[in-house]
Parts: C-alpha cells; structure tokens; sequence
C-alpha cells in the first residue's frame, strides 16, 4: 500500500472533501487547509512528503509561496492547480518548480497516479535563473486540447529536445515555436525561421548552410546561413515536408555530428542550435512515398507535438476573440466585441482557415464595420464571402472539385487517344488551376499581395514563391 503524508490547500472546501476522500482511499494519511499561510507552517516545520495546492489562495498566492518551499526542502514535490488554465500558468508552475501542474477540474485517477510518480521518483527540480516573464499571453485557449500542450510546453522550457510541430495551416505552429524559444534556456539566443515552401529548392542547403564565393552562379560573396544566425538560440523549419531529399541528407548529418559545411566549403563548422520543426503533411505518408527520409524523422520527431484544428477546440472561441478585438484596439481601432448569437455562429462554423482565418475575421470586423457590437446577420454575411465559405454540418457538402477535375483529365485523355498523356501531368494540371485562381486573387485584392494570402488562406511567403514559380504579373501600380 502507498504510504506518505500529503499536504493539500485549497480554499474550496468541495475539492478539499473529494481530495480527502481519493488519497485516503489510497492509503495516504491526509492534512487539509485553506490557506496558504499555514502550508507554509506546516512545511517549514518538516511534515508532509508531497504538497498538492491550489495558486490562488485566500492570503498569497502560491507562486509566491513556491521559491520559499524549494529554498528550504528543495526535495519536496508541488503539484500545483488552478482554475486559471493559461499558458503562462503551466510556464509560471513549471519555473517556480512545481513538480506538475494541472488544470481544474482535473481528473482524479490523473491526480492519484502523480502523487504515486511524485512519491517515487523524487526529482530536485530548481527553479531556472531567469527574468520575470510577465502575464504577456503568447498562446491563447483553456480547452483540455490546449492545457495538454501547455503542460508539454513548460516541461519542455529548460531542455533542448528537438521538437516536431504537427497541424493543419493556421493552427499556430511558429507561434508555439516561439513560445519554447522566448521561455526557454535560449531565450537570450535568436530565433531564426525558415519556410521550406517559400524557397527554390535548388537554394535551400545554401539558406541553410551559407555558401562561400563562388560556389554557384551568382554566388558573388560568402553568405552565412541560417544554422550560422541561429548559433545559441532556435532554428525553426517550417513546412519540413517540402525540404528535398539533398537538403534532407545535409541535415541529417548535422544532428548526428553536430557540424555542417557552407555550400562550397569543405571546413566542418560546430553548430549549437535548438530544432524545432513543422509540417502539415504526413510524414509517414511521404515516407511510404520515397519523398522524406525515415532516419531523419526520428530524429526530428524526439517530441512530437500535435496542434488541435480550431473546429476541435470551439470552446476556445471565445478567449481568441476578445484576443484578437485587444491587439486590433492595441493597434489603434476601435473596441469591439459580438454578442452571444454571433458567438454561437462562430462555434457551428468550421473554421477552415484555423486561428488564422479568425485573426483575419476579427481585424475585419474591427476595421470596417461602425457597430460596437457585432452581430449574427453581419458575421454571417462575412462567414457567407467565398474566400472563408462554411462547410454544411448537416450535409457535410464540401467544395466539389472533383468532377472538375474529371472532366480536366478526360479533356487530356481525349486529346491523345489511347496514348498516356507526356509525363508531368500532376504540374500541368496544378499550375492550370493555380495560374487563374492567384490572379483572380490578385485581381480582387488590386494586387495586394498580403491581402491576397490572407483571402487565399496561404502563408505570404508562399503566395509570393508561387507568384515568381508561375510568372504572375503583379500590377503594382494599383495597390
């Protein structure tokens, strides 16, 4: 049977009761209080062998009661609970050096099994030297989805695990990539971002690695790369799914060695960089298909960390809106806010485009509509626009390209006879269809290129790659 005494505050006499009631029955003997004060009596007197507590408490706050704990029995294990599920909670938690935090309600057998772990693995856990961070909300949610990560995030803050970063387009994947370099170790180092899907291929190991003079046409000087910008602090690869097979082979050999060579060099060079990689795609898939190396999976995938779509986290809708209205306000427009009809039109819609498609909504509204509140009938004429058109829970209708693409190909079919079509159908199709739908959008944007990626819902880099790729004319002069 487990032994121990454990020493719980909360100033909610409820979650006491049911917390004194699962760890007796779990063998532990129990002491209970509603106050911070006489926790920390009770600890600086030497009793208890785990601490559970909540963070608000009637007289302190127990984060301010923490450093005390762990200056005088460092060994003791906090967990720590609060009903203030933010992400700088978890960090706050995770810094002051609590064992593990966990959000209200949470789960009992989730609680009895981390006072079993705690007990038995006794880990000294100091809380890192570094400045205080604020309340700054750099990832915004209190959905169960949302609190997982969190809690892998600030495990995560004060190693250098390469990390992989798994979600669909605009679910926030650099946001939490920043989030692991600002609070981590690598804080004070720089963080440097490169988009795989924004580059030529033949120019991503010189991106990534620099290149000396010489080394190719128009190599004119010595150019460093992002491993040598990235030296110290984090190197983020977005869209890790589009890195060729050669740039693959680079990488792979600089997590195994530790060094790399610039592009026309031949002298190794040490790196110390933090990875954290991103994709959309699935990687096992491209594997399967001969288009990204396994061993270079495994090593990117050390963690891997999965962003919810927006349409698996609704109860979060809220939070990102009054976000979003905030920093639109910071900015210099007026406040706003909608009603409760137009926030239940934001739960039933499907949210294609993500968070960021809901950013984009947001700064829409507070830009050009008059009305401090806005309403149902107006969202749903902004939800109605084709560039963020729904999708019908009912029906599950979905845009239905592919009979216009059967249609494409029996046009090739017919053309050539019984022959096959010369190779690289797959291009021609794709550019057939990306040609006239960039410049449509274009068009309707007078050649913005930045409000044409948002009515693409496709990152800015990537709309100007495919620009340049596709030989679109821009016209400038009517932006």
């Amino acid at each position: 049977m487990p032994s121990g005494t454990i020493l719980v505050a909360d100033d909610d006499a409820a979650i006491r009761t049911v917390l004194n009631q699962a760890l007796s029955r779990a063998g532990y003997t129990v002491r209970l209080t509603s106050n911070a004060t006489t926790l920390w009596r009770w600890v600086s007197s030497g009793e208890g062998d785990l601490v559970v507590t909540d963070v608000v408490m009637p007289d302190e706050n127990i984060f301010d009661v923490l450093p005390r704990i762990k200056k005088i029995r460092p060994e003791l294990p906090v967990l720590v609970m609060s009903a203030q599920n933010t992400f700088m909670t978890a960090i706050k938690a995770s810094e002051k050096g609590a064992y593990e935090y966990l959000p209200k309600p949470f789960d009992l057998k989730e609680m009895i099994g981390l006072v079993g772990r705690a007990l038995e693995e006794p880990k000294l856990r100091r809380p890192p030297e570094a400045e205080d961070l604020g309340e700054t909300m750099p990832l915004v949610g209190r959905s169960p989805a949302m609190q997982e990560i969190y809690r892998v995030l600030a495990r995560l803050m004060q190693t250098d695990l390469t990390v992989m970063i798994n979600g669909e387009s605009g679910t926030g994947k650099e946001l939490v990539a920043r989030a692991l370099h600002d609070y981590g170790k690598r804080r004070n180092g720089p963080f440097v971002a490169i988009n795989m899907a924004a580059i030529p291929r033949d120019l991503i190991e010189a991106e990534l690695f620099g290149h000396e003079k010489g080394a190719f046409t128009g190599a004119q000087n010595r150019s460093s790369g992002r491993f040598e910008q990235a030296d110290g602090g984090t190197l983020f690869l977005d869209e890790i799914g589009d890195m060729p097979m050669e740039a693959q082979t680079r990488l792979l050999r600089v997590l195994q060695q530790g060094e790399y060579t610039t592009v026309g060099g031949r002298t190794p060079i040490k790196t110390d960089v933090r990875i954290v990689a991103a994709t959309n795609k699935d990687l096992r898939h491209l594997i399967n298909q001969g288009l990204f190396r396994e061993d270079l999976y495994f090593r990117l995938n050390v963690v891997p960390i999965r962003l919810p779509p927006l349409r698996e986290r609704i109860e979060d809708i809220p939070d990102l809106v009054r976000h979003f209205f905030s920093l639109a306000e910071k900015e210099g427009l007026p406040p706003k806010q909608v009603d409760q009809s137009a926030l239940n039109l934001m739960r039933r819609y499907r949210w294609p485009g993500n968070v960021r498609e809901l950013e984009n909504l947001v700064r829409r509204l507070a830009a050009l509509y008059p009305q401090d509140v806005i309403g149902e009938s107006l969202l749903e004429h902004e939800l109605s626009q084709p560039a963020v058109s729904p999708l019908d829970e009912e029906s599950n209708e979905t845009v239905n390209l592919s009979g216009s693409v059967e249609r494409y190909l029996s046009g090739y079919f017919d053309t050539f006879g019984e022959a096959l079509p010369p190779p690289g159908l797959y291009h021609r199709i794709l550019r057939e269809v990306e040609y006239p739908l960039i410049s449509a959008a274009l068009a309707a944007t007078r050649g913005n290129q930045i409000k044409a990626a948002e009515l693409l819902g496709v990152n800015r880099n990537t709309l100007r790659k495919k620009i340049r790729d596709l030989d679109i004319q821009v016209l400038r002069s009517a932006r």
